[in-house]
């Protein structure tokens, strides 16, 4: 949805020259999304993948040491912690949120763990308390993977705004886009102005052209950063589209046997970033039909993650580790259409289609 101050912004960066990585949309743009996630301070950057390694890297993450994630996530969230040389370690999944079981993170703490990285998924976040417990009992830092939970909230307080630091990712199919694009949130300065300087291939103040630190060229252009502030100014609009549309689609889709739609916790507003159903053998058809017969109606669909565990990549990593919660959601989980832009008609045409596939058997 780019009907407010897209076209104006992009069109003064173009008028003005400044394009690339300097002007004054990205410090407008990181200000005003921060204040949204209720910190003090936002590191933009070229997409959400870097803004977690990053973020790790910033905290000095590296070879050697340990960083617990989910196993139901999305492939970024490992290969960030894989690219600084630190190990992934993994944790299964829970049926209430379909986020990380927080009762299995002690367990996994090793003398080599340096961080716990909580993915809120599809924008429900997960059970803070016990990651804050067991991160103070251990020293631990904690990196939210908030890159689907722009605008949802634990317990009154924004995502992004839960831990050391917050990664967000504004890829076009995110509530707030800049296309491409991501952003640091944190109240700790110190972390801002090493990951501000680590973007920007850690460029020293003392002297042009030397380094200290091994940065990255991680930056976001001012192009990208107008569209963000254009869609930033509008975060409210669009969190409560997804909300609404969530609660529409569940209104019709509740009654119909075999479908579980998606939770909320009474400790948690989620901001449905992806409208997720799990079926049941009650459905009467596989997840796979359902997709294929949705699709000859013209509806676009897409399948749950695959567990990180059984990724070709990181399988012989984990060979003959079992997470079944994990793995049952990769087995019944699809999203239906879920952009903030959908009517109510759409809603309707899709929920009627879902329910006559079901009939035909």
């Amino acid at each position: 949805m780019l009907g407010g101050n897209e076209v104006e912004y992009v069109m003064d960066c173009l008028e003005t020259n400044w394009i690339s990585s300097a002007g004054k949309y990205i410090p407008a743009f990181e200000e005003l999304f921060a204040q949204h996630c209720g910190v003090k301070y936002g590191v933009a950057c070229a997409n959400g993948t870097v803004a977690l390694h990053l973020a790790l890297a910033t905290l000095g993450i590296g070879p050697g040491d340990e960083v617990i994630i989910p196993t139901f996530t999305m492939i970024a969230t490992a290969n960030a912690v894989t690219y600084t040389g630190a190990r992934p370690v993994l944790v299964d999944s829970e049926m209430r949120t379909w986020n990380m079981d927080v009762d299995q993170l002690e367990a996994k703490v090793t003398e080599k763990t340096k961080a716990i990285m909580p993915m809120h998924t599809y924008g429900h976040p997960v059970y803070m308390d016990t990651v804050w417990e067991i991160a103070e009992k251990y020293g631990l830092y904690v990196v939210e993977d908030a890159a689907e939970s722009h605008g949802a909230e634990y317990k009154g307080r924004r995502t992004g705004g839960l831990g050391d630091a917050g990664c967000f990712s504004f890829y076009a199919n995110k509530i707030i886009t800049t296309g491409e694009g991501g952003m640091i949130t944190t109240d700790n300065e110190e972390i801002a102005r090493l990951a501000s300087n680590l973007r920007d291939h850690a460029f020293s103040e003392e002297r042009h052209f030397w380094h200290k630190y091994l940065g990255f060229n991680y930056r976001m252009t001012n192009l990208q950063a107008a569209v963000g502030l254009a869609q930033t100014e509008r975060f409210e609009e669009f969190v409560q589209r997804r909300r609404d549309n969530a609660y529409y689609y569940t209104s019709l889709l509740k009654d119909i046997p075999g479908i579980t739609t998606p939770p909320e916790e009474s400790w948690a507003k989620s901001v449905f970033w992806m409208y997720s159903i799990l079926l049941d053998d009650e459905f009467g058809l596989s997840r796979d039909e359902l997709r294929r017969r949705l699709a000859e109606r013209g509806i676009e669909t897409r399948t749950f993650f695959i567990p990180i565990h059984l990724q070709p990549i990181y399988f012989r990593a984990f060979k003959g580790e079992r997470y079944p919660v994990a793995e049952e959601l990769c087995k019944r989980g699809l999203y239906l259409p879920s952009a903030s832009s959908l009517t109510k008609r759409e809603i309707e045409y899709i929920v009627e289609q879902v329910a006559r596939c079901r009939e035909q058997g």
